[in-house]
């Protein structure tokens, strides 16, 4: 299976990402094969992105241009990847790798949806088994998530899903920058890390984005990923 999923800038879908399994490696650059970035100020052969089981690697092939690999939800964190340097492991599971080409910034996105998590329950008390639902409850895909479920956990099993416009209103007082996008952005990416897939007949009737909504929740509720006692997380926030 994946581990690594590459986004390029103006990716629209899925058929416009890379997808690596663990060994597989993507070169990116101006000129091809791999991930093409047609700019002047682009090397040729940019660079060289490796996935590993649960996360990726970055060799810089340029000689003279730092690479920095920011991480969109974390209020600044970034790491800087030297010149020449090869192999850079990276710990995020959301990335933004930030190229200088001349007088811009130019970038695409990586996610290593692979990251797990131990259960809490078993890290103290022998050996530890990988959660099969592997969620970051500090990230804005699980606000979204628990957005989503909040009207059946709170009594109404048959409820109607909130629309995307709902749950933006929903979280906005603890996220001021949520947007449509964004919020689409989080339930793709559910989709892609709990390995869920639509069914055939929701991609043709053109009830993509309400598929994978009615799917997320259906295994969220099945499976207590989000848990009624866990929706306070939607008025004060994920905590440090």
């Amino acid at each position: 299976m994946f581990s690594v999923i590459v986004v390029p800038a103006d990716c629209r879908g899925p058929d416009g990402q890379f997808r690596l399994e663990p060994g597989q490696s993507l070169r990116f650059g101006r000129q091809g094969p791999g991930l093409a970035i047609a700019h002047p100020g682009v090397s040729r052969s940019a660079g060289q992105i490796t996935a590993t089981a649960t996360f990726w690697t970055l060799t810089n092939l340029s000689r003279h241009q730092t690479y920095v690999v920011e991480n969109p939800e974390g209020a600044g964190e970034h790491i800087k990847i030297a010149p020449g340097r090869v192999d850079a492991p990276v710990p995020f599971e959301f990335s933004r790798l930030v190229i200088p080409a001349g007088d811009e910034l130019l970038g695409f996105d990586v996610w290593a949806p692979r990251h797990d998590y131990l259960d809490d329950h078993e890290a103290d008390t022998g050996e530890p088994t990988a959660l099969s639902f592997p969620l970051d409850r500090s990230k804005r895909y699980f606000l979204v998530l628990a957005a989503l479920c909040e009207p059946r956990l709170r009594g109404e099993p048959h409820a109607p899903l909130p629309t995307v416009e709902q749950v933006i209103d929903r979280l906005r007082p603890i996220w001021p920058a949520i947007s449509r996008t964004s919020v689409q952005w989080n339930i793709d990416y559910l989709a892609v890390k709990l390995r869920l897939k639509p069914p055939p007949e929701v991609a043709l009737s053109g009830g993509r984005l309400n598929g994978k909504k009615e799917s997320l929740v259906s295994l969220a509720l099945r499976f207590d990923l989000v848990r009624e006692d866990e929706l306070d997380i939607i008025d004060k926030g994920p905590q440090p």
